[in-house]
This record gives C-alpha cells, sequence and structure tokens, in this order.
C-alpha cells in the first residue's frame, strides 16, 4: 500500500509540475498578443520559445546517444528528428544564405543521423521499440500530431476566414496556428524530459542486441 501512495504522489507531483509549465507557456502568448502589437512572427516569445524547446529536445537526445553506445543508434535518429524540425522552424535564418537553404541542412543532419543508426541495426531497432514502450510515448506522439497535423489544419486560412467572413485577423489565425504548435512542442519537451532524465541504470546494457528493454517501474 506504501508503494501505492508513493506512486500515486509522484504523478500527482508530475502532473501539477506539467500543468504549471504549460500555464507559464500560455503567457507567452499572452504576452505576444497583448504587450508585442499582435506580434506572432520570428522574433515573438512565442516563435523563440518553440526553437528553444526543439533545441533542448534535440541536445537532450544527442547527449545521451555520446553517453550510451548501446542506444546510440535509436536516439541519434530522434534527435536528428527534433534537429530537421529545429532547421525547418529556423528556416528565415537559413534565407539569409540563400531561399529554401534549410533543406540542405536538414538532409545533411537526416543523413547523418541515418549513419549512425545503420552501423547498428538490430541496437537501433531494439532501442526504438524501448522508446515506444515506455509510458512517454504516448504524450510525445500527441505532441508531434499536434504540431504536424492538428496545428496545420487548425491555422489554415480557409477556416479562418469563414468564421471571420466580414473581418478577417490574420493575427488571430496566427495566433491559433502557432498556439497549437507551441502546445505541441511542450507536450514533445515533457516527454523527451521524462525519457530521458528516469532512464533506470539497468536500461543502459541490453540482455541482447536485439531485445528491447522491457521497463518495469519507470517514471
Amino acid at each position: 500500500m506504501r508503494d501505492n501512495l508513493i506512486i500515486i504522489r509522484n504523478e500527482l507531483l508530475v502532473f501539477l509540475a506539467q500543468g504549471l509549465f504549460l500555464t507559464l507557456i500560455m503567457g507567452l502568448i499572452f504576452i505576444d498578443v497583448s504587450w508585442m502589437s499582435d506580434g506572432l512572427h520570428e522574433n515573438s516569445f512565442t516563435e523563440i520559445s518553440q526553437e528553444v524547446m526543439l533545441a533542448i529536445i534535440c541536445g537532450l537526445f544527442f547527449v545521451q546517444a555520446v553517453k550510451h553506445p548501446r542506444l546510440r543508434g535509436s536516439l541519434a535518429l530522434v534527435g536528428g528528428f527534433y534537429g530537421c524540425m529545429l532547421i525547418r522552424e529556423m528556416d528565415f535564418l537559413f534565407d539569409e544564405l540563400h531561399h529554401g537553404s534549410w533543406v540542405w541542412f536538414a538532409l545533411a543532419l537526416a543523413l547523418t543521423s541515418l549513419l549512425v543508426a545503420l552501423r547498428h541495426p538490430a541496437r537501433t531497432l531494439a532501442g526504438l521499440v524501448t522508446l515506444l514502450r515506455h509510458r512517454a510515448w504516448h504524450m510525445m506522439a500527441a505532441g508531434l500530431l499536434t504540431t504536424l497535423v492538428f496545428s496545420r489544419l487548425f491555422g489554415m486560412n480557409d477556416l479562418w476566414q469563414h468564421l471571420m467572413p466580414d473581418n478577417f485577423h490574420h493575427v488571430v489565425k496566427n495566433m491559433a496556428e502557432e498556439g497549437s504548435e507551441l502546445l505541441g512542442y511542450s507536450l514533445c519537451l515533457l516527454s523527451s524530459v521524462r525519457y530521458l532524465l528516469f532512464l533506470p541504470r539497468r536500461a543502459m546494457v541490453f540482455a541482447t542486441e536485439s531485445q528491447p528493454i522491457r521497463w518495469q517501474n519507470v517514471a
């Protein structure tokens, strides 16, 4: 019974901490809309926060990939995926070099991550299954779906022009789309932290190269 109470307490604390984090994130949108002249552009708090979150996620996965050779392939793939998303978010910066040049940087990162993963394909597959079996994956998947699917559909111009046929405000459409993206990135960050920072020590060694880690009592 004591163990059950500890689990409930810990999960409740995590829930409250995540709720506080999302509340603070929502405050950034409020600042952009209310205090920054409705500015949801590349230099807005909302956009910068998205890029910072992606950079943190990417960095965490790459750092863990360096620390844990057995999981390096899978961690490098996930880190490379988020790194490509970061490069896409910062396309305005790469456009200073050449319009659309972000694609080449993203391809270079994707190819590098793929080459690392292919060095030990069995370990890489087992590591990916380990992530999919972890409870954090469900939140990460929700974050990715929110960012890559929902925010794009929710931010369609046609939708908002039908909602506001006589007085269309582009900033409303931007707030809805960028706010949805920010929520998705927040979920990805929270799930990445939970997956990476609370890995048990026994998870760092595979019983066999092709056998995924079986999680038990993992935070």
